[in-house]
Order: C-alpha cells, then sequence, then structure tokens
C-alpha cells in the first residue's frame, strides 16, 4: 500500500525459515540479533507494528520495532540509499509492480521463493496471490497485507437520508443526487497522492480489458475510451458531487464527521475507522462499487497486496527471512488482521467485520473480476506523470485533455524502450 504526505498518508495510512537466504535457499542465522527494525510508510500503524513485534518475540525469539515514515518521497528516498550506504533496514515495506520489479533489478532484494513454497503448501498463501510477487519466475518479498478496493460510508448519513448501499451504478448516482441537495458532498476524492483513486475505477468498471491493455502499453490516454472515461468524471465534479480536493483533513475524519458521506479505498481503510472509535454497522459501512457498465459479466474490484521485503545485503539475512516466515503464518496473520480490522493474505485468517470477510470470501472465490490497483499496474515514469496529471484535474475538470496527451507522452517514451504487454 502507498502512502504519502504527511496527513494523507497518516491519514489514509491512518487512512502493503529460519535460514532462507537471499537466494531463496538456506543459510544460517547470524547470531547476536534479537531484535529487528522494520522500516515502513505507514507510520499510522506503528502501534499494530509494535504489536507484532512483541508477539514475534514470544513466539520466535525474535522481537520487531517499527520505524515509520509518513512522507512518502522521503521514505523512498532512504530504503534506496540504504543500497549503498552502511544504514540497512533488516525488514522493509514497499510496493508490487514496477517499482519491485526497479529494485529486484538492481539485485537489491532478498528472494523468498522457499517461503512461497511452503506456505502455499501448507495454505498459508494463496498461488493466486504468487503473480505479484513473482519477477524471473522467483518470488520476492512477502505480502505484508491484501486489500480489496471498495467504498465506505457513514451509516448515520445514509440513514438520516433514508439511504441504502446501491446495486447499481445508477443508484450510485442517485445517492450523490439526494446527498447534494441535501448540502452534503457525496464522494471524497483529493489532489494528493491517491489522485488516482476514480480513474481506476470508472475505467475498469466500464472496460477492465482497456485497462490492462493501457497498463501494458497496448493502449493509449488518449483512445476514446479512457477519453469518455474523463469525461465522465469530469461530469461528476461539475455535479457537486465531491469534497474539495484541496482540503488537507485525514479521510478518516472526513467520514466520521459527515464532511463527505462516502470515501473509496482499500479494506486497510477499515483500520481508519477503528482508530476514531466508529464501530462497523452503526457507524459506518462498506459495500462493493457497481459497475458503471452493467452488461459486463463480473463487477470489476481493486486489488491490491503490499510487500514486505528484506534486502539481499540484510544486516542479517538469516533472522530476516525467519521473521518473514513467520509473518505469513496463521498465529501472526490473525493477530495482525484482527488488530487493524483488515483481511489477509493468509487464507485461514477469519475477519471479525462481517462485510469486509464477505467481500474477501467473495473475491477468493472469483465472485469478482479483481483488478491490479493503479499504482501498481502502471510502470513507475507513466505513474507520475499520471499523478500529476490527475491532481491537476481533479482542480481544473477542463483540462482532461491536456491531462491524457501529457501521460501520453511519457507512456510513449516509455513503451518505446520495453516491451508492450509485459
Amino acid at each position: 500500500m502507498i502512502r504519502s504526505r504527511p496527513l494523507l498518508i497518516a491519514a489514509v495510512t491512518s487512512l502493503l525459515l529460519a535460514g532462507c537466504g537471499s537466494s531463496g535457499g538456506t543459510a544460517a542465522q547470524q547470531p547476536g540479533k534479537t531484535e529487528l527494525k522494520l522500516y515502513n510508510d505507514k507510520g499510522a500503524w506503528s502501534k499494530y507494528f509494535d504489536e507484532m513485534g512483541v508477539l514475534s518475540k514470544q513466539q520466535i525469539g525474535l522481537s520487531m520495532k517499527s520505524v515509520g515514515y509518513t512522507d512518502e518521497p522521503t521514505y523512498q528516498a532512504f530504503i534506496k540509499a540504504s543500497f549503498r550506504t552502511d544504514v540497512k533496514p533488516d525488514l522493509f515495506t514497499w510496493t508490487t509492480g514496477g517499482r519491485l520489479a526497479e529494485i529486484v533489478g538492481q539485485k537489491q532484494v532478498a528472494e523468498t521463493t522457499a517461503i512461497w513454497q511452503e506456505a502455499i503448501k501448507n495454505g498459508d498463501l494463496s498461488a493466486d496471490l504468487a503473480p505479484y510477487y513473482t519477477i524471473g519466475g522467483k518470488q520476492y518479498c512477502v505480502p505484508l497485507n491484501a486489500a480489496y478496493w471498495g467504498m465506505f460510508y457513514n451509516k448515520k448519513v445514509f440513514d438520516e437520508h433514508g439511504l441504502k448501499p446501491p446495486a447499481t451504478w445508477d443508484e450510485l448516482i442517485q445517492i450523490a443526487d439526494t446527498l447534494k441537495k441535501k448540502g452534503v458532498p457525496a464522494f471524497y476524492h483529493t489532489s494528493v497522492l491517491f489522485s488516482f483513486v476514480w480513474f481506476e475505477q470508472l475505467l475498469a468498471g466500464t472496460d477492465p480489458d482497456l485497462y490492462d491493455r493501457l497498463s501494458t502499453g497496448q493502449a493509449k490516454y488518449t483512445d476514446p475510451g479512457v477519453v469518455e472515461v474523463m469525461k465522465r468524471w469530469k461530469s461528476m465534479i461539475d455535479a457537486g458531487y465531491f469534497n474539495n480536493p484541496g482540503d488537507k483533513t485525514d479521510p478518516g475524519d472526513v467520514l466520521k464527521t459527515g464532511k463527505a458521506a462516502m470515501v473509496s479505498f482499500g479494506t486497510w481503510f477499515n483500520t481508519s475507522m477503528t482508530q476514531r472509535g466508529m464501530k462497523a454497522g452503526t457507524d459506518y459501512g462498506f459495500f462493493v462499487i457497481p459497475n458503471v457498465n452493467a452488461s459486463l459479466p463480473k463487477t470489476s474490484m481493486i486489488f491490491e497486496s503490499g510487500p514486505l521485503c528484506s534486502l539481499a545485503k540484510a544486516p542479517d539475512p538469516g533472522a530476516s527471512m525467519k521473521y518473514l516466515k513467520w509473518w505469513v503464518g496463521a498465529g501472526a496473520q490473525e493477530k495482525w488482521a484482527t488488530a487493524r480490522g483488515d483481511v489477509s493474505a493468509n487464507p485461514k485468517v477469519a475477519i471479525a467485520d462481517e462485510a469486509i470477510a464477505e467481500v474477501g470470501k467473495a473475491a477468493g472465490s472469483g465472485e469478482y473480476r479483481l483488478v491490479n490497483r493503479y499504482f501498481e499496474a502502471t510502470p513507475p515514469p507513466v505513474l507520475s506523470a499520471a499523478l500529476d496529471g490527475f491532481s491537476g484535474f481533479v482542480a481544473k475538470p477542463e483540462t482532461y485533455e491536456k491531462v491524457l496527451a501529457d501521460i501520453q507522452v511519457a507512456a510513449d517514451e516509455y513503451w518505446s524502450t520495453h516491451k508492450q504487454g509485459d
């Protein structure tokens, strides 16, 4: 999972064998390492990480201390600097997709193939998740988290206006119209890091095949289907359905106070609600966002999985691998998922929140068409241009054609030196 700029991260953040070496084989654990430091871009989760450190000390004799960042550029700079300095994390969080492939290509990440093979064999990880962590036929890192994206909504606002979760896109728009007439912004959006959220949702819910082709360079941002999605997004902004994108209020507070009735995020946002003392089913709810295109055979659902990694040259490779193996086990994952109120990458773990548990079960059974989150699906240079473009668009929606053209310039440059379809 990504986290960025102080408040938004803390927001969105508040709202990703003892003995397996970097080659995926076995290696003796170095003596003397009894506490690991986990560097992460999820500063608001420090409490949960530290609780895991207490549990790991009890269960495997290795404690873990969180070193959390809330500014994404600063965090990424630190991790990349650790590749060439002596200040190296024992463990660190990252993102899958192009950014993971980049540092794996630089031979900076420890291989975890043996952990994956054992975990899949004993049912602690699903083989369906492995492709997100597979580069060149080998696995790297393990799942820090798995998350399904949908809509969190303020239940009290819905109840006050006689609303219920929609079954179709038209019903969702009817809800937005009702709220607008009552002076309540229907949806949260932002001009900061998560500016891509509505683009990915509208495109995946309209034409998921086009979404996939776009991420692999087989379609262009200037193609008619993409342009139509931007027009729809613009029409929603023009209709007054969204809050002010420049508002720096934590999204968790936005939903709690009813400054916007609905917030679209991954199931990890549940943690933001529980941290604010909100109760699922009483104060807030969660529903799957209906497709824009009702004729699609399955509802498109955005999916993400954030990795927990070790450096190839970690301070104590054996200790780091021991921790990663423990992390994916049912005992650790039960604690991790329950504390945050989220789904787990481990299929054995039961989820307390009924709505989220139901979504996780349905997604795992193939009921939805899972769509890789835009942040991971899009090559890093194209993503940078897109984030800048979408950030400008939400403030000036009339610029959508120029925004798409500018992103396509970055896409053309990238795909001119990379094989399309990869």
